[in-house]
């Protein structure tokens, strides 16, 4: 009899066990529900999973906006497998979604991807300001039009050896999910442009003017801003080397706009040429402390290339080209046809020129 009842008992237990793992099953593989309103247009549904948010707490709350039927057989689920790291982020789901498929795509970080535009010559307030500008970065170091924690801590924060990073960040498209912020786009870009200059330097033309990588990254910064065709900037970058040999001062605008900052108000005059900043290369001999803008690989690959030739002096034409020269005389000759007659346009670039008066470099601005 005791026999008996010990194998009825097991039946139970087995035929109990199977109802409840055929249970188990059923709703782990259960679609799980939306309203239509939920829904975008593409029938996708937008899963928000906040740092630090818990499987736990993840689903009580979609058991509480019911679109988890039954909580119970998920975290069963959960506890007997060792399942459950998951990662924060946005998550795109279907109605064909299941509990199973959800936990899958939570453990892999299938996460929605975003991504962000810093076009080459952009500087570093202006890569705040855009990130300061986009909702889906959580903004760490950046607000509209400048940082929060300033120039120097961020430096700090990214391993930065200059106390102004500015030149550090490759230009280029980044991803990015839901979450991530300012500073975490900011490592991206500062290890793509280490990894990028590292490289462009061990392949780069002998005999340059340059003591150190980074001042093959300041010279990059200075042709970037003043090339206005793509094809001229190893022409550029071979006249401010050829000036550096001489030596010349480099007599650039960009790096005058640059250390005037915030008070430039898009017109230089006399007095900003002669202005004694650290910036000013009218006035300093060789290169600015530091990068004036963040520049593109081809740049870079210019300042280390730079073309040869015999050229001291360019001027713009207009059309966003220059006209190159190698003497004085030819470079006043090229001014006063394409500045002083009549065809100055207002997206001019200027020139580098040697013993001007400042009446002369006024009026080619």
């Amino acid at each position: 009899m005791l026999r008996r009842v010990k194998v009825f008992a097991f039946c139970v237990v087995v035929i109990a066990s199977a109802v409840t793992l055929f249970a188990l099953d059923r709703e782990l593989n259960r679609p799980l529900v939306f309203e239509p309103d939920q829904l975008s247009a593409e029938g996708a549904f937008l899963l928000q999973v906040p740092r630090g948010q818990t499987l736990s707490a993840l689903v009580a709350d979609l058991k509480r906006r019911e679109i988890l039927r039954y909580d119970l057989p998920f975290r069963l689920f959960v506890k007997f497998t060792g399942r459950g790291n998951i990662r924060a982020g946005e998550y795109h789901l279907s109605r064909d979604d299941t509990p199973l498929s959800l936990l899958d795509k939570l453990e892999s970080g299938e996460v929605v991807q975003y991504r962000i535009t810093f076009p080459e010559g952009l500087t570093l307030r202006e890569w705040l300001a855009l990130m300061a500008g986009d909702e889906g970065i959580e903004a760490e170091v950046s607000r509209p039009g400048l940082s929060q924690m300033g120039t120097s801590e961020i430096a700090q924060r990214l391993g930065i050896e200059q106390a102004n990073p500015e030149g550090w960040f490759a230009a280029d498209t980044y991803y990015y999910s839901a979450g991530d912020s300012d500073l975490d786009i900011l490592q991206k870009a500062h290890r793509a442009m280490e990894i990028l200059l590292t490289d462009l330097w061990q392949q780069r033309a002998e005999n340059l003017p340059y003591d150190s990588p980074y001042e093959a990254l300041i010279m990059a910064s200075i042709v970037e801003r003043e090339t206005g065709v793509a094809a001229e900037r190893a022409q550029i970058a071979g006249v401010f080397v050829r000036r550096l040999r001489k030596p010349m001062r480099l007599q650039t605008d960009p790096t005058v706009i640059y250390g005037l900052g915030e008070r430039y108000q898009g017109n230089i005059t006399r007095r900003h040429l002669q202005e004694p900043t650290p910036y000013n290369t009218y006035t300093i001999d060789g290169l600015p402390p530091t990068p004036i803008a963040n520049p593109g690989a081809d740049a870079l690959e210019a300042a280390l290339h730079p073309a040869d030739g015999s050229s001291l002096y360019f001027v713009a034409k207009g059309d966003g080209s220059h006209q190159f020269s190698a003497t004085l005389a030819e470079h006043q000759a090229a001014v006063r046809r394409y500045q002083l007659g009549g065809r100055k346009r207002t997206n001019y670039r200027s020139a580098p020129a040697q013993d001007q008066s400042a009446s002369d470099n006024e009026s080619q601005l």
